[in-house]
C-alpha cells in the first residue's frame, strides 16, 4: 500500500517583490526608534507586520492601504 503523493510546489518570491513589501511594511509599521529594531514598532505588533508583509507578497507587491472606514466605491456623493 503505497500512496503516491505529488510534492507541493512553492513559488519563490522575487527580490523586487520582497524589497517592495519590506518597504511598505516599514512605512505602515514605523519603528519607535529609527535604527533600533529591538525598540519595536510604534503601531501594531510583530504579528500584524508579518501578516501585512505576507499579504503584500501574496498580492505580488501590491497592498491596499485604504482605511477600513473609507468607502470602497469611488463615486462622489452630491
Amino acid at each position: 500500500m503505497f500512496a503516491l503523493i505529488a510534492p507541493a510546489t512553492a513559488s519563490a518570491i522575487t527580490a523586487e517583490v520582497a524589497r517592495t513589501c519590506d518597504a511598505a511594511a516599514a512605512k505602515a509599521f514605523p519603528p519607535k526608534q529609527v535604527g533600533n529594531p529591538a525598540a519595536g514598532s510604534s503601531k501594531g505588533s510583530a504579528k500584524e507586520r508579518r501578516d501585512y508583509f505576507n499579504k503584500c507578497v501574496a498580492n505580488n507587491g501590491k497592498v491596499d492601504d485604504a482605511p477600513a472606514d473609507a468607502p470602497q466605491d469611488s463615486k462622489a456623493k452630491n
